[in-house]
């Protein structure tokens, strides 16, 4: 049987406990993405949620009673922005006047290094991380608003963060290296949707997303017949399916054009924490993190497309 003092110990350690789990930064993120750089930049001083996990389109995603009741509690909420969680727009305003701290970590990047759509006024293509040199900008948002919000530990995320960000810029150099073995006629990607175009800017790719921008609409007949025909005439040996997209659309195409499918790209989400990919020179791949998806993704694009 516990003594009393023994009782007495117990109680006061669980309470030291208790309050050292509700000292920590309560964050909540939209994305996978956004999750990683607060991983490594917050480390163990946060406490983080995630709304959407692997696999999960943002661009359909609704927040369910729970979602809303973490929103409701945390302390920081980021947001990629750039209307890429349209559905949740409505949600994060709500909480805002709460007076929750919200941030679209990607909303003050530099205009002019943001691409434009076409099919909407005063727009942007919200998919900023497949461009590295963006995506260490956000790096920069997310310690910013972590260090308003937590200032005590604001040195060390200032810290991390910059260890984090050089890990992001090196993806340019090593990705323009692996990517020199598919010749340039050839540097053409064709997936589900428009999320690419980042990516295709900063390493000389012409992208071709079946269904545009956004997966909120499907692609058409004659969307699919005029790209079946277009990588017939450019003889592109594949196209790629996406993990947040239904295959479908690219599996018909494949049939009608002759093209394989090189394989599935990781777009909007990351994949899960811990799963590992092959990848060059024996490398393997944690796709469930930024660099790991980046790399992954990379390796995915030049085995199918190299002669």
């Amino acid at each position: 049987m516990k003594t009393r003092f023994q009782r007495i110990f117990i109680l006061i350690a669980a309470c030291a406990f208790c309050f050292s789990a509700s000292a920590k930064l309560r964050v909540v993120v939209s994305t996978s993405q956004i999750a990683d750089i607060v991983r490594n930049v917050g480390g163990e001083t946060v406490d983080l949620t995630v709304l959407m996990g692997p696999g999960v389109d943002p661009h359909l995603f609704k927040a369910t009673a729970r979602d809303v009741v973490s929103l409701q509690r945390a302390d920081l909420i980021l947001y990629n922005g750039l209307h890429l969680e349209g559905r949740l727009a409505e949600t994060f305003a709500k909480v805002d006047k709460l007076g929750r701290t919200v941030v679209a970590v990607a909303d003050d990047l530099p205009v002019d290094r943001l691409i434009p759509l076409a099919d909407y006024e005063d727009a942007h293509d919200p998919h900023v991380w497949f461009d590295p040199q963006l995506w260490a900008m956000v790096v920069g948002k997310v310690e910013e608003s972590l260090a308003a919000a937590d200032p005590e530990n604001a040195t060390n995320y200032a810290k991390q963060a910059s260890i984090y960000r050089e890990k992001v810029l090196a993806l340019e150099d090593w990705a323009k290296e692996q990517i020199e073995a598919v010749p340039a006629e050839l540097r053409v990607l064709v997936t589900s949707h428009d999320a690419y175009n980042y990516f295709g800017r900063s390493f000389g790719f012409q992208v071709v997303g079946v269904q545009g921008v956004s997966t909120a609409t499907e692609a058409g007949l004659a969307d699919i017949a005029k790209t079946a025909d277009f990588i017939k005439a450019r003889g592109l040996p594949a196209i790629f399916v996406e993990s947040s997209v239904s295959p479908a659309t690219i599996k018909r195409i494949s049939r009608d054009s002759g093209a394989t499918v090189g394989g599935e790209l990781f777009s909007d989400a990351l994949g899960a924490l811990g799963e590992m990919h092959e990848g060059a020179n024996e490398e393997s791949y944690d796709v469930g993190t930024y660099i790991g998806m980046f790399k992954y993704n990379v390796h995915t694009i030049v085995e199918a497309l190299q002669p």
